[in-house]
């Protein structure tokens, strides 16, 4: 028995005071005790890209010019220490040019870039377009974008024993990209394992379905969601990632009791609808009762008022299409 979460799903008639009286009952936020990080996110130094970019373009230029000026114009004379020198000054322009090009770092939107020099951090660049850092740093590239991460549909037992086969969806963001980067060895794994620890810490404290106030994983989606929104963002907070929302996108019995539970939910569904019928019947036996007493056309003795109401009973709840029989004698006969 398969079952597609909408994500509106009704809270019942009694819903805020029924998530009141089962507040007690609902798991702790579960998360890891993770180690101070290392480091927190803070802008680099940057300067405009295109001042490094015209140094970079123009510098070679600037040093190969010197170069061929000296070879081909110029007389040194009693003094051939200027074109040894004129040489050499040409030469380190170039190669200071070509390492600047280095320092040149392009940041697309929703993009930023972590700064290290030598190993160690000194800021990440989030403004989007060319910018020129100090050319002896290295720099990592990570997404900012909003994303999403779909778990695989896992099977666990609710909190009633029964097993069931649940998947979500969580929608996040990198937050703080110095944690990301070096507060966990891969955030990405990170956000993945965690995500799918907390679904089956929370899919194991509540029920599939339930009576009364008690919160239940179909009938409560949207309060259930939000309490697994706030397990997976505890949990992934030390990797600098911030978690924006969650969603059930799978929630099903598991095959092996489907069949059984769908008996189940099919025989609920015969008896209320038989009771809703019943409780509709015997208003209308009343009411027609009622009016025949009040109208005096016909007197009937108690017995012929409990035959009729038998047979308005049978007529009005069968679930056939009653055949008349016609009395050509008395009602006595």
């Amino acid at each position: 028995m398969t079952e597609t979460i909408n994500t509106e799903s009704a809270e019942g008639p009694s819903g805020a005071a029924g998530r009141a009286a089962a507040i007690d009952q609902e798991p702790r936020i579960d998360g890891p005790d993770m180690p101070t990080a290392p480091v927190t996110e803070r802008p680099a130094h940057s300067l405009s890209g295109g001042l490094g970019l015209l140094l970079a373009a123009l510098g070679p230029l600037a040093g190969i010019g010197l170069i061929i000026g000296v070879v081909v114009g110029f007389d040194p004379g009693d003094q051939p220490a200027i074109g040894v020198t004129m040489i050499v000054l040409g030469a380190l322009t170039i190669l200071v040019s070509l390492f600047a090009w280095n320092g040149v770092k392009m940041v697309a939107p929703g993009e930023a870039r972590v700064i290290q020099l030598f190993g160690r951090y000194v800021g990440t660049l989030r403004t989007d377009g060319l910018r020129w850092v100090n050319p002896l740093t290295s720099s990592t590239k990570i997404s900012t974008r909003v994303r999403n991460h779909e778990t695989a549909t896992l099977k666990v037992n609710d909190a009633n024993g029964s097993p069931i086969e649940i998947a979500a969806v969580v929608v996040w963001q990198v937050e703080d990209t110095a944690q990301a980067v070096f507060a966990v060895d891969d955030y990405e794994e990170f956000v993945t394992t965690q995500t799918e620890t907390a679904l089956r810490h929370i899919a194991t404290h509540y029920p599939y379905e339930a009576d009364g106030d008690t919160l239940s994983l179909r009938d409560n989606a949207v309060s259930i969601t939000d309490r697994l929104s706030a397990e997976v963002e505890a949990r992934v907070a030390a990797a600098g990632v911030t978690v924006i929302e969650s969603r059930f996108t799978h929630l099903a019995y598991a095959p092996e009791i489907a069949s059984a539970m769908l008996q189940r939910q099919q025989a609920g569904a015969i008896i209320a609808a038989r009771k809703l019928i019943v409780e509709g019947a015997c208003g209308m036996v009343e009411e027609a009762v009622s009016r025949i007493s009040e109208g005096d056309f016909v007197d009937l003795d108690e017995e012929r008022k409990a035959a009729m109401v038998s047979n308005l009973l049978v007529v009005l709840c069968g679930d056939r299409a009653p055949h008349p029989v016609v009395n050509a004698g008395s009602i006595y006969q």
